[in-house]
């Protein structure tokens, strides 16, 4: 998706975005391609410094607080404090802190591929090309998981000529394979000894929106898990937004409806038009 155009904006508008994960960074890099005038500080959970976050601390509008992740929002006086009881004020607040898996990572888990998002697809895709040169056949995958990340990561597979072999049961272990590809997994091992086998594993399990922040603050929040959002991003308290895969629209989360980029572009277009529209009405207490 293509930058949103330039909106005129106020050099007094103050974004914070909670959260620093791919959601985040997407929406950092649109506005500052939107040349957005105000400042942007982004509250990251993450203690290393990677290096799309710090090409993103050199913006000149852009301040990154790396291990220093929101813990509490006071919608009221729109300020958001950090773990170590810093407070940043806000004119626009977005949400980003992505989604947990719900249970305990498989054993060689990170051997495999694994689908999340409507982002891995591309990656997978990637993956399967590689496989399938190396092979010179049709490769024969084993899916785990059940729900709309399954299904989407099976359409993901059959689109690329892969013969998926699809269990909702959960392996104890993910077992490294041979393959020169990259792909080191090529079967998994269930608790009662038996094993299935293929030429890559994906794994698309369930995850949970990490609403725990939103939903202390009084944001509504979907019955499934994550912060119930309009088309337009925001939520049910004026001037807090949210994307990435903390976000749930229609009861989804919205990493499973809309990429990263995609989400961001939308999104910096709606906040760039809230910026120059001036203050933010706070709710009727």
């Amino acid at each position: 998706m293509s930058a949103p155009a330039p909106t005129p904006s106020t050099s007094a508008t103050r974004i914070v975005i909670a959260g620093a994960g791919p959601a985040a960074q997407a929406l950092v890099s649109q506005l500052d391609r939107a040349s957005f005038a105000g400042t942007i500080t982004v509250l990251s959970s993450r203690d290393d410094t990677p290096e799309e976050l710090l090409e993103l601390a050199l913006l000149p509008q852009v301040s990154v607080r790396f291990g220093q992740p929101a813990s509490h929002i006071d919608a009221v006086n729109r300020t958001v404090a950090t773990a170590d009881g810093l407070e940043f004020s806000y004119d626009h607040l977005v949400i980003a802190t992505g989604s947990a898996p719900v249970a305990n990572p498989v054993e060689g888990a990170a051997q495999c591929l694994s689908y999340s998002t409507i982002d891995d697809a591309a990656r997978i895709a990637e993956a399967v090309g590689r496989v399938t040169r190396e092979l010179g056949r049709r490769p024969l995958g084993i899916l785990v998981g059940n729900g709309t990340a399954a299904g989407q990561a099976e359409a993901v597979l059959r689109a690329r000529g892969v013969r998926p072999i699809r269990t909702t049961a959960r392996p104890a272990a993910v077992v490294p394979g041979q393959s020169v590809s990259g792909l080191a997994a090529s079967a998994v091992v269930f608790e009662d000894g038996s094993s299935m086998s293929g030429d890559l594993v994906v794994l698309a399990e369930e995850r949970v929106a990490r609403d725990g922040l939103a939903a202390s603050a009084g944001l509504r929040t979907a019955a499934s898990g994550g912060i119930v959002i309009s088309q337009d991003f925001r939520t049910s308290v004026p001037g807090i937004w949210a994307i990435g895969d903390a976000a749930a629209y229609d009861g989804v989360r919205l990493g499973l409806l809309v990429a990263a980029a995609s989400a961001a572009g939308a999104c910096a277009t709606q906040l760039l038009t809230a910026a120059s529209a001036g203050p933010v009405l706070q709710a009727a207490a």
